[in-house]
C-alpha cells in the first residue's frame, strides 16, 4: 500500500458536525419509530412514515455519508478537498432543511415551510456536488471510484430536486406531473437508493475495503461493468416509470441493477481472497452482513410487486435502510472516525511521546454489544413486519433504540476525546 498518496485531511468543521448530527438523527429516528409502531402496519404514504423515512435517508444516512465523503475524498482523489467552507455550509443548510422538512411531514402540513426545507436540502446537495466535482477532477486523472462518486452525487441532486417538486406538488390543485404522485414517489425513492446510496457505497467501498483488509484486485473491468449495469437498470426504470408508470417490467430493470451489484461484489470478493489481513474484525462483519441484506432486498422485489398489502414493502424498506445502509454505517464509523480524532490530537506527537492508537479511543466492548443488539433488533423487527404483529414490532423497536444509544455513546466518546500522552 506504500504507493498510495493522499491529500491533506480536511479540518474538523468539514467532518465532525456531520458525524455528530448523524448520530443524534439515528437516536431521534429510533425514538420516533418506537413512538409510532402502527405506522409500519399502514399504507407507506402516511405522514409519520414519510417523516421516519426522511430522517433515515437524510438525517442519518446522508448526513454520515457527507461527513465520511469529505474525509475520504482526499484519500480517493489523492488531493485536498476543494473547499472546507463549502463543506461546512452544506452542513448548516442540510441540518436546517431536514428539521423544517420532517417537522412539516409529521402532520403533512404542506406549504412554504416544507418547500423552504426542501430548497435548503437541494442547496446543500448542490454545494456537495460542486465539492465532489472540483476535488475529483476526473478529466485529468480517471478512476472508476471517482466515476462512482460523481454519478452518486449527481443522482442525489436529481433525487432531492424531484423531492422538492413532490413537496410543491402536494400543495397544488393542478399537479405538476402527468402520472400520479405515488408513482413519482416510487421513482424518487429508487433514484435515491440505487443512484445515491448504492453508487456512493460501491465507489467508496472499492477503495476502503482493500485498505482495511490489506488486499487488492486487478479486475478493474468488474467495476466498470458494475457501473454500467447499475446505471442502465436505473435509467430504464425511471424513463419507463415516468412515461408508463411502474409495471412488471420493473423486474427486468431490477435484474440489470442486480447484475451491476454482483459485478461490484465479485470485485470485493477478489480483494477478500487476495488479502494479507486474514483475521476478520468484528466491524467488518457489519459490512459483510450489509451486502447480504442488499441482495435479499433485491430478491424480494418480485414479492413486493405481486403481493397484496404492504407488509413486504415494509420488509423491503427495512432491508434497505436498516439492514444495508445502517449496517454499513455502524461498522464503518469506527473504522474512520477514530483516525479523524487521532489525527486531531496525536498526529504531531508521533515518536515524541507515548500516545494511544486510534482503536484505543472508543469502547471496543460497546461495539460488540452494538453488533449483537443490531442482529437481534433487525431480526425481531423484520419478523414483526412480516407477521404484522404490533407487539413484536414494538420489541424490535426497543432493541433498535438500544443500538442507537450504544452507537451514540461511542461516537460522542470519540468526539469529546481529550488528549492523553505520557513522556
Amino acid at each position: 500500500m506504500a504507493h498510495i498518496h493522499i491529500g491533506r485531511a480536511p479540518g474538523n468543521k468539514a467532518v465532525l458536525p456531520f458525524y455528530a448530527t448523524g448520530a443524534v438523527a439515528f437516536l431521534v429516528l429510533c425514538i420516533v419509530m418506537l413512538c409510532t409502531p402502527q405506522s409500519f402496519t399502514q399504507h407507506y404514504f402516511n405522514p409519520h412514515l414519510l417523516t421516519i423515512v426522511h430522517i433515515a435517508a437524510l438525517g442519518w444516512g446522508t448526513m454520515i455519508i457527507f461527513g465520511a465523503a469529505h474525509q475520504l475524498l482526499p484519500v480517493i482523489c489523492e488531493r485536498d478537498l476543494y473547499s472546507e467552507n463549502m463543506a461546512a455550509a452544506s452542513w448548516y443548510t442540510l441540518t436546517l432543511g431536514i428539521i423544517l422538512l420532517t417537522w412539516k411531514f409529521w402532520n403533512l402540513d404542506t406549504g412554504c415551510v416544507m418547500i423552504a426545507g426542501g430548497s435548503l436540502i437541494v442547496f446543500s446537495v448542490l454545494l456537495f456536488v460542486i465539492n465532489v466535482l472540483k476535488t475529483t477532477r476526473i478529466f485529468r486523472k480517471f478512476t472508476t471510484q471517482k466515476l462512482f462518486l460523481i454519478s452518486s452525487s449527481l443522482w442525489l441532486l436529481f433525487t432531492v430536486s424531484v423531492g422538492l417538486l413532490l413537496a410543491i406538488n402536494l400543495g397544488l390543485t393542478s399537479p405538476i406531473f402527468r402520472v400520479s404522485h405515488l408513482e413519482i414517489l416510487k421513482l424518487h425513492a429508487h433514484m435515491g437508493i440505487a443512484g445515491w446510496f448504492l453508487q456512493l457505497i460501491a465507489g467508496v467501498s472499492t477503495k476502503l475495503v482493500p485498505m482495511f483488509l490489506l488486499g487488492k484486485s486487478e479486475k478493474e473491468h468488474l467495476l466498470k461493468k458494475a457501473f454500467i449495469f447499475q446505471n442502465l437498470g436505473l435509467i430504464l426504470f425511471l424513463v419507463d416509470g415516468f412515461f408508463f408508470e411502474v409495471t412488471a417490467r420493473v423486474m427486468i430493470y431490477a435484474a440489470l441493477v442486480l447484475t451491476g451489484i454482483v459485478f461490484w461484489l465479485l470485485f470485493l470478493f477478489d480483494v477478500f481472497r487476495n488479502r494479507l489481513r486474514k483475521r476478520i474484525e468484528l466491524l467488518m462483519k457489519h459490512t459483510f452482513l450489509s451486502f447480504l441484506s442488499l441482495m435479499l432486498a433485491m430478491l424480494l422485489i418480485p414479492v413486493v410487486y405481486y403481493s397484496e398489502g404492504y407488509r413486504w414493502t415494509m420488509v423491503y424498506g427495512t432491508l434497505i435502510f436498516l439492514g444495508w445502509i445502517t449496517n454499513i454505517i455502524l461498522g464503518k464509523t469506527f473504522k474512520t472516525l477514530p483516525f479523524i480524532i487521532w489525527n486531531t490530537h496525536y498526529k504531531d506527537l508521533t515518536g515524541k511521546a507515548k500516545i494511544p492508537l486510534p482503536k484505543d479511543l472508543f469502547n471496543a466492548k460497546l461495539t460488540i454489544w452494538q453488533f449483537r443488539l443490531f442482529i437481534a433488533a433487525f431480526l425481531v423487527f423484520a419478523l414483526g413486519l412480516a407477521l404484522q404483529q404490533l407487539t413484536v414490532i414494538r420489541i424490535g423497536l426497543v432493541l433498535w433504540l438500544a443500538v442507537a444509544v450504544i452507537y451514540c455513546l461511542n461516537v460522542f466518546k470519540l468526539i469529546f476525546h481529550q488528549s492523553k500522552k505520557s513522556a
